[in-house]
């Protein structure tokens, strides 16, 4: 019985070293990120976080990373009904430019690592399928003071846009209450050769605004 027991504990030990240890989520709070980095290898897409907010860049897993949004964020909404997709004007919104900015991420995209020629027209879909938060998110450029929309979850999703390979761009990214956020998005891409539709799977990305 005894022999019986330690054969058992043994094994179980045993166990708990091969158990693999989870990773730990890590918090960004300023810097480069592409939030959106696509990487393609042997027929397959993938969908990291690149981060560059230290003096190396790591990919990291999306479930494994914070994107932070401090209160340093906070903007008043312009007038017009072009902006209305951060509220009504004269109330706050929390805003990661899409300029680099002290103390703020600087948040945008990547596809630099899909070669040319395996997919078609040498473009990747990027799909923004849910939000889920105290409000809504947009991803916008500015230009001559006036905005365009790429994504917004305030008049329904998903949202679509082709984003041609080798592209690495920022935009500014839009939050209209504080709290928690999952943002899910969803890379897909056809094959050159075959037609057939490679895809990242959703991938949730998570934001924290401060109020």
């Amino acid at each position: 019985m005894r022999a019986a027991l330690g054969v058992l504990l043994a094994v179980t030990a045993g166990l708990a070293v091969a158990a693999p240890a989870q990773a730990a989520t890590v918090t960004l709070t300023s810097g480069h990120v592409d939030v959106l980095d696509v990487d393609y290898s042997a027929g397959a897409l993938a969908l990291t976080v690149n981060d560059g907010t230290g003096a190396t860049e790591v990919e990291r897993n999306p479930a494994d990373v914070v994107l932070q949004v401090p209160a340093a964020a906070k903007v008043t909404v312009p007038s017009g009904s072009a902006w209305s997709f951060l509220g009504t004007a004269g109330s706050t919104a929390w805003v990661l430019p899409q300029n680099n900015t002290t103390g703020l991420l600087w948040a945008g995209w990547n596809t630099a690592e899909v070669p040319s020629g395996v997919l078609q027209s040498n473009s990747v879909t990027f799909r923004l399928t849910s939000v889920a938060g105290p409000g809504a998110v947009s991803v916008y450029t500015v230009s001559a003071g006036t905005p365009t929309k790429l994504y917004d979850s305030s008049d329904g999703l998903p949202d679509s846009r082709t984003v041609a390979r080798n592209v690495h761009a920022h935009a500014n990214w839009g939050f209209t209450q504080a709290g928690t956020y999952t943002v899910t998005f969803e890379v897909t891409g056809r094959l050159a050769s075959t037609g057939a539709t490679i895809t990242t799977g959703a991938k949730a990305f998570t934001f924290t605004v401060l109020p």
